[in-house]
């Protein structure tokens, strides 16, 4: 009757991990992102800041990582708003770093449009929502929505659809009518800059830091931190683009990555230096 009693509970008990287990799995969660469903959308204006091109490889750092390697996700180039000013051409980097999980929107808008609405209309359907790291500004974020909620009305946009902002100039540059669309149809979120430290968002712009290759160890990420670098100081300040002076002087500019640490729950990330401790491998 013992032997029975223990066997019992230790199948009870065994029901209840497994369900337990599996339920969390089911549910897994960094920050509010749902790691098993939702889907990360990266968009790039690439105009004419270089700090792009060190975003693209912040962002592939945190992908590498085993916690967040399984991340549905796909990037976008080109999203840009109506500032004047040179583009920096990021093809290289984008093939380097994201392979086929990337769209150029510079080279066709409209196709590219259709591109990422097929991948989150399919990502909605399957009870995922989307989530938009706003790199940039929101222009093509505008048209975009548009597109999917054309062709899934009843989709609750305002609750699945989730953008979040950190930069009052990439606002400025939103047309006015794209801005006001956004904010209301989707869960719009603006964060504090993610040029500063200890405002409530990671500070990921640093003159200073440059040992980042003391702190990677996987190949291929030190491949795209490499070539992020290498392109952004071919192009930084050059024939009228933005000069950012963190990046000219040897610096590190990620400040973009603020937008996916915020999404992903990283808010606490205090700097750059911080960052590759976290993500040194």
């Amino acid at each position: 009757m013992k032997i029975n009693s223990v066997i019992l509970i230790s199948i009870t008990f065994i029901f209840i991990f497994s369900t337990s287990y599996a339920q969390d799995r089911k549910t897994s969660k960094a920050g509010s992102f749902d790691l098993d469903k939702d889907l990360l959308l990266a968009h790039y204006d690439s105009k004419t800041d270089v700090d792009d091109l060190h975003s693209v490889a912040a962002l592939m750092t945190i992908l590498s990582d085993i916690k967040y390697a399984k991340i549905n996700y796909h990037a976008v180039a080109g999203t840009y708003g109506i500032q004047d000013g040179l583009y920096v051409p990021p093809n290289e980097l984008f093939n380097l770093a994201f392979g086929d999980k990337w769209s150029d929107a510079n080279e066709n808008f409209l196709k590219t449009i259709n591109q990422v609405k097929i991948l989150a209309k399919s990502n909605l359907q399957n009870q995922g929502d989307i989530w938009i790291a706003e790199a940039g500004q929101s222009d093509f974020s505008a048209e975009l929505i548009k597109a999917i909620k054309s062709e899934l009305p009843d989709i609750n946009i305002s609750q699945r659809i989730h953008i979040v902002q950190h930069s009052v100039w990439n606002e400025e540059v939103t047309s006015s009518v794209s801005l006001d669309f956004v904010k209301a149809n989707t869960h719009y979120q603006k964060i504090p800059d993610g040029n500063a430290v200890g405002n409530g968002t990671p500070g990921f712009r640093s003159p200073e830091f440059s040992n980042w290759k003391d702190k990677i160890r996987n190949p291929k990420l030190i491949e795209i931190w490499k070539l992020a670098i290498e392109l952004s100081n071919r192009y930084n300040g050059k024939e009228g683009r933005y000069h950012n002076e963190a990046i000219s002087v040897g610096g590190l500019d990620f400040s973009d990555t603020s937008e996916v640490c915020w999404i992903l729950g990283l808010q606490d990330i205090k700097d750059v230096e911080h960052f590759f401790n976290l993500f040194s491998n």
